[in-house]
């Protein structure tokens, strides 16, 4: 399920553009529009979950697959030295967008900090 005033929703269904490096039938994954480093992607789920702390146990796999991709995606944009993945959750966790997102952080340093 989706929701109708969630930026990322609008993303997935293609409402708003973005550059993707990844999309499979549970997750996207494209370049974030303010880098904090220079390699920063975002991994989203296509369902909307409003952040990790909404998550269950039926969300397992999904999320394991999410960080996962993480390595990858991050030497095929080129962070090759090491890379930071990072989950804001909540007003106090620095979260943004209401909408379950894994930043994937690589590249010379330094980095802006989230």
């Amino acid at each position: 399920m989706q929701k109708e005033d969630c930026l990322f929703c609008k993303i997935v269904k293609g409402e708003i553009p973005s550059k993707k490096v990844y999309e499979d039938e549970d997750v996207l994954a494209f370049k974030d529009i303010e880098p904090a480093a220079p390699v920063h992607l975002l991994i989203i789920p296509k369902q909307h979950f409003d952040s990790l702390e909404t998550m269950g146990k039926t969300e397992e796999a999904l999320l394991g697959k999410m960080l996962l991709l993480a390595p990858k995606l991050a030497k095929e944009a080129g962070a090759t030295n090491g890379f930071r993945v990072v989950i804001n959750t909540g007003h106090d966790g620095g979260q943004v967008v209401k909408h379950l997102h894994v930043h994937v952080l690589g590249g010379p340093r330094p980095w802006k900090k989230l």
